[in-house]
């Protein structure tokens, strides 16, 4: 069985399940490169053959460029969304020449003529200039640098005044898990009416949407990575360690219903969402691999459903739209953020 498709715009296309590679830009534990590489290749062959990874990903465009080079008959499959994300420090400076600059170091780390699906970042609102880098942007993408544009972490409302200016989107990647509902305050209905498509981060919260932690006591500080340490604050905002462990008891449930894991029966759930195209998940290594075959076949009914529901109901956030509570620097969320990691990298 290979692993489905969408279709983001027309004559392109991206597998419903795509491999996130936040992981191996660090803070998740030593990385084996070659490894790396030879595991992405096990991912092409078995369908799953689209890639996330972002310019400030530190090293992780260039391992997608090795793996290009060395499996030269598999990467014509393959399609990489990555990411443009200006410095916090540069947003002031944020000309033509900079963004041209992010942009051209990406297709060489890629080794492309050019970049499947460029996602745009803007770190800080109260500084003006979002809607004109992506009209950059859109200029490079006229002369044929990029053949698709898209955004990360805008909410609602910026998404509205991005599409109103005039900006050609055909996706938006925001966070989208059984703990996390902000796409549904609004978010899911604009690009419903606008023909985008949702790609959704933190499907399975970093793993700890898994079996490994049912019945486990709540993790203190210091967390394993930096996933966990991110995706512990939005299991606090959902309703806190209990309501969390309830969630992962209803899930084993449904899980042992229909023969499948935990964090498949999570992942489904997300791509049965209206507006998903896809969920991005950080496997890992190839032992992730069976998992997509179960994924690909798993289908929720009304009881799974009924299941979930009254715990759904009873989570108290996180509160707000898309990355709302993301955006303020010195908050629970924003002081865990790394925001110049295009700094001296040019």
């Amino acid at each position: 069985m290979s692993i489905s498709t969408t279709e983001l715009a027309p004559n392109y296309r991206a597998s419903r399940l795509i491999k996130g590679c936040w992981h191996l830009a660090g803070g998740h534990g030593e990385v084996n490169q070659a490894q790396a590489v030879q595991d992405m290749a096990a991912f092409v062959e078995a369908g799953l053959t689209t890639f996330d990874c972002a310019d400030h990903y530190i090293g992780v465009e260039a391992l997608i460029g090795r793996f290009r080079r060395e499996h030269t008959d598999l990467a014509p499959k393959l399609q990489v969304h990555t990411k443009c994300v200006p410095d916090y420090d540069r947003l002031t400076s944020c000309d033509r020449a900079y963004l041209t600059g992010i942009i051209d170091r990406s297709l060489e780390r890629l080794g492309v003529d050019q970049l499947d699906l460029v996602q745009f970042h803007w770190w800080n609102l109260a500084q003006p200039g979002y809607v004109e880098a992506l009209g950059i942007l859109s200029d490079l993408r006229r002369e044929g640098k990029i053949a698709h544009l898209g955004l990360t972490n805008f909410n609602t409302a910026l998404t509205r005044e991005i599409l109103d200016a005039g900006i050609p989107l055909i996706s938006t990647q925001v966070q989208y898990s059984l703990l996390d509902s902000r796409p549904d305050q609004g978010l899911g209905a604009l690009c419903q009416e606008r023909g985008l498509q949702l790609l959704c981060y933190g499907t399975l919260a970093g793993g700890l949407l898994s079996d490994a932690w049912l019945g486990q006591a709540e993790p203190t500080e210091p967390l394993a990575n930096r996933s966990h340490t991110k995706y512990k604050l939005i299991i606090e905002d959902f309703g806190g360690w209990d309501l969390f462990q309830e969630l992962l008891q209803a899930l084993q449930a449904i899980a042992t219903r229909h023969g499948v894991g935990l964090g498949d029966v999570a992942t489904r759930w997300v791509i049965d969402r209206p507006q998903v195209g896809s969920a991005i998940m950080g496997f890992t290594s190839t032992r992730h691999l069976p998992a997509t075959q179960r994924i690909e076949a798993l289908r929720l009914d009304a009881q799974d459903h009924a299941l979930l529901a009254p715990l759904l109901a009873r989570r108290t956030g996180p509160a707000g739209d898309c990355y709302d509570i993301e955006r303020d620097k010195e908050g629970r969320h924003g002081r865990i953020m790394r925001y110049n990691q295009n700094e001296g990298r040019h």
